[in-house]
């Protein structure tokens, strides 16, 4: 498996220059077919290199370089010792021009890249993922239907549709039970109507599945004890 290009940019810049060859080229051949991304970073550098290219005028090669080109040439073709210094020269000459047409890609790739805007930042969408919520049928201990009952965990609100009958002057009162741990209260449940009773930050931990929500008679306003001193007339347990 072929190792991934560390620099891509680069070597999208080397296609759309047309400087790269045999194996390098092939793979980069490629790329430009199976890599959208890649594609469209050589499409870029040929645009640009395009625009840049298109401001340098096409300047005529002076009349005297040909002939300058034909003697370099016809000296080398006379051999000897003499032949093989000018042809010497001439390779030393052409490795100077290839190495400045070089520095001036080079140049002009270098300056592509300090003026290429950097890419806006990719915003990953966050997920929030709502539990869901605990219900409970509180079931009387005597006779009577079942009393549906909520928690949400997000808002740590209890709801509880419906109520007891609570004897004049008196309360009902809910109750969290955590295994063996000692009730604590929740609140008041109304007269009538649905309960919505907001569980303090300290308790939620408590209001889990296996919690039993349980409802006593207290005296008007609660227990006085912050524990129930009246009979339990109703509990559930929470489940998920």
């Amino acid at each position: 498996m072929a190792t991934p290009d560390p620099d891509p940019d680069m070597t999208a810049a080397e296609l759309a220059l047309g400087v790269l060859d045999g194996d390098e080229r092939a793979a980069a051949l490629r790329r430009l077919v199976a890599e959208p991304g890649f594609a469209a970073e050589v499409e870029w550098w040929r645009d640009r290199l395009a625009a840049l290219f298109a401001d340098w005028p096409a300047v005529a090669a002076p009349a005297h370089l040909a002939a300058r080109i034909e003697a370099t040439l016809d000296r080398g073709a006379a051999g000897g010792a003499g032949g093989a210094a000018n042809d010497n020269d001439h390779r030393w000459r052409t490795l100077a021009i290839l190495a400045s047409i070089a520095a001036c890609v080079l140049l002009a790739v270098t300056t592509l890249l300090m003026l290429r805007p950097a890419p806006l930042p990719v915003r990953v969408p966050v997920t929030v993922t709502t539990p869901p919520p605990l219900i409970a049928a509180i079931a009387p201990t005597t006779k009577g239907a079942p009393i549906a009952a909520a928690y949400d965990r997000a808002s740590g609100v209890v709801r509880i549709a419906g109520g007891v009958d609570v004897p004049a002057g008196r309360s009902a009162e809910v109750w969290a039970i955590r295994g063996t741990a000692a009730p604590r209260s929740l609140g008041l449940l109304p007269a009538r109507g649905t309960a919505r009773l907001a569980v303090p930050a300290a308790l939620r931990g408590a209001m889990a599945a296996e919690t039993v929500l349980a409802i006593s008679i207290e005296p008007a306003g609660g227990s006085p004890t912050g524990l129930p001193t009246g009979p339990v007339v109703a509990a559930g347990k929470l489940s998920g």
